[in-house]
Parts: structure tokens; sequence; C-alpha cells
């Protein structure tokens, strides 16, 4: 294992424990076993205060009195996708008249306007593959000199690049040679694991008809990701129908997988929010307690020197109980963009951000997109190591203010 997480369990023959029990054992250095976070996982809310107190005291100790932050613009390449999640309200097809793919001169105005701002990340979020599926979406490729989404991805990136920004891609199921591809010209790349459980794509459930959410072509990614020693963001989505045992074992999963490479640089805790014009409209959102028991297990399997990022919009009224459960990080917050994916939940404010940490005892800091303890020549194409360590070092933290506005009038 080359960093991060806890890596030695008890014998599986061991007798069940009380949760007193387990948590002492992980506050002691023991790594947490599969029937004790299920055992932890399922206490009444009402009763997991425990664990979170056990989370944040070994949060404390791997990662300190900071909490970090990206200053980011959001750049949704293109809202075609060829999946049809029921919790997406993202996605468009070619002939919905809120279908955009954004041309280079929007990329470079939207990359511009947030450097001036004091952004050092340009993240790429956009659909899965829709040139498999859209061939009027082939034909704007092929105006625009390309015959992939991720070809011009790289040529935004590279965009991104020129203007100062470093960019961050997380455009769903990459293969290897994609990968490769985009290497050289991102920071780091990203990839929600979100489950792994296959009932998720059984008729009726939210990845029925979504092809690039199979968990074993998720998890393939997440390997090869491995094998490349690229930096990885994943994480996990909570309250679309999965169990809770279900989010266990895909932190597992994130969690073997980082012990073979040691390359997950942060682990998402992200909530389903229920929206009126998506299949899912009348599904329950996940309350602050579960998801704050959700992020305090995921810490307890993780260890203390995971990056574990609840996003801050999704839940404004729960920052505190966030960080009293364990997280370090609050991902990627824009003074230019709003979240393409959930814009009805605005961006905090970062001076309330700010009151709320201090007041819990840690101090809000802007980071880059790739964690400071992948900022190695291992980890960072050797064509970008170093910018990557000149932004590091002198890097303007910026004052992350403005209105948001839509990515512009692009064609599909």
């Amino acid at each position: 294992m080359r960093s991060g997480f806890a890596a030695t369990s008890r014998s599986p023959s061991a007798h069940p424990r009380s949760v007193h029990d387990v948590l002492e054992a992980v506050l002691s250095g023991e790594c947490l076993d599969r029937a004790d976070a299920d055992l932890l996982i399922h206490l009444p809310g009402s009763t997991c205060r425990p664990v979170l107190e056990a989370a944040a005291s070994l949060r404390d100790r791997g990662r300190g009195a900071t909490i970090t932050y990206s200053p980011k613009v959001f750049l949704p390449v293109t809202n075609l996708c060829r999946n049809h999640c029921a919790y997406c309200t993202f996605r468009r097809g070619p002939d919905d008249q809120a279908a955009w793919t954004m041309t280079r001169d929007q990329i470079r105005d939207c990359v511009r306007r947030g450097r001036a701002l004091g952004c050092t990340e340009a993240l790429f979020c956009l659909g899965d593959k829709p040139e498999r599926t859209f061939p009027r979406y082939r034909r704007t490729l092929a105006a625009l000199g390309h015959t992939s989404t991720v070809e011009y991805v790289r040529e935004a990136c590279e965009i991104a690049l020129d203007e100062g920004l470093l960019p961050h891609t997380n455009m769903g199921v990459l293969t290897r040679s994609e990968m490769a591809l985009l290497r050289p010209v991102n920071a780091s790349l990203g990839l929600m694991l979100e489950n792994i459980s296959p009932r998720m794509d059984a008729r009726g459930m939210p990845h029925y008809h979504s092809p690039d959410k199979d968990p074993t072509v998720r998890l393939r990614m997440v390997e090869e990701a491995g094998e490349l020693a690229i930096p990885l963001t994943t994480g996990i989505l909570i309250g679309i129908g999965e169990s809770r045992s279900e989010r266990v074992s895909a932190l597992f999963a994130i969690r073997d997988l980082h012990q073979r490479f040691g390359h997950i640089q942060e682990v998402i805790i992200q909530n389903f929010r229920a929206k009126p014009d998506i299949p899912m409209a009348g599904a329950n959102e996940p309350d602050g307690l579960e998801m704050a028991c959700t992020i305090a297990v995921a810490r307890l399997i993780l260890g203390s020197q995971a990056n574990i990022q609840a996003p801050p919009n999704l839940s404004p009224a729960n920052h505190r109980l966030f960080l009293d459960a364990g997280i370090n990080d609050w991902g990627g917050i824009s003074p230019v963009t709003e979240d393409y994916v959930n814009p009805e939940a605005a961006w905090p404010d970062l001076e309330s951000l700010d009151r709320t940490c201090s007041a819990a005892g840690f101090t809000l800091v802007p980071r880059l997109c790739i964690h400071k303890e992948f900022i190695t020549p291992g980890w960072v194409d050797p064509t970008l190591i170093d910018r990557v360590v000149a932004m590091a070092n002198g890097r303007r933290s910026g004052a992350m203010s403005g209105e948001t506005d839509a990515p512009g009038g692009g064609h599909a």
C-alpha cells in the first residue's frame, strides 16, 4: 500500500463485539472489518453519537485541524448522455431545447472568469459517451474536428491549462487508453462509484437503462486508474434505493482498491436530492443524521488519512454535523458557475462556511484539485509536475464571490 488507508484487521473468526469495543479497537489502530462496519451503520440514529465522536477523533489524528476546499469553475462540456439514471436532472437528449455542447470560446471565457476570481481548478463534468447513441452529436464532434468526446475534452483541458487552471475531469467511465490520453492534461480524474450492487441496474431501479453504471465496469476503471498511477476521486451516492449494507460494500471496495494502488485521493459521501422533473421525484432524501452516520462509518472504514468530502451545497443546514462526523474536505466550490448536476443547490458563502469551521475548531483552507500528498513525480504526469508544484507553492486563494450563470448557448 503506497499511502493512506489502514490495512490491519482482526481475525474474521473473532467473536462479535459491542459497539464500545469496536470503536475502542479502531481508535487503537485496528482496521474496521465488514461485520463491525455493518453493526455500526445499522445503529439507530439516536444512538450513533459515539460513532460520530470516534470518526471525528480518527480524522483529527490523521488530518489535524484543517478543512479544505477547491476553488473551481464547473465546465459541463456537454449534457448529452447515453444513460437514463432515475435521479438525474443533468442529462439531455439532442432534441431537448436545454441540450448543449460548449464551444471552445465558451470554455475559454468560463475558465478566464474563474481564474480572475481566484479559481485553480477546471472541473470538466459531462455526460457519458453520447457519441455512441446520438448521430447528431457525432456530427457536432466532427465539426469540432474530433471523433470522440474524450478527444474534445482533452482539447478543453489544454485550453484550461493555457489559461492557468488545473483540469480535473469526471466524464463517467473511461477506458485505460482514454485515461492515458487525459493524464498529461489532468492533475487528477474522478469517477463516482455510487454503489456496487447489481440490484441498482434492475428494472425499476435507478440505473436501469444506464449501461455506464454497471458496477463491474466502474470498478474496472477505478482499478485501471490505480494501475496508471492516476490520483482518483470517487465516492458513494446514498438515498437511491440502496441498503446500508450495500453502502458498506461499496466503501470496502474503495478501500480494497486503495490498499492495492494507493491512488484514491478523496472519497465523496453524496446525498440524493429529489427534483420535480426526475423519475425519482417522490423518493425520500436521506436526512442529515443519515448522512452523518454514513460519513462516520466511512471514516472508520477508510481510516485517519483518507480525504472524505460531503458536498456542502447539498446539505446547507448540516455543515457542523458533517464536521462532527469526520469529514476533512468540502470539495469544489465555484464563484462563477452553478452546480449543473444540482442546479437548485447554491454553493455556500465562503465567509459563512469559514465561520462554521472556525466555531468547530478548524481552519478553512483552499487546495488544488489534486490533494497535496499526491503532488509528486510518481502521481503527476511529467508534463504537469512543475506547474502543479509551482501552483501548490504559490497558489492565489482569490476572492470567492460572484454570480452563477449558465455555460452559454452552445450547440447540441
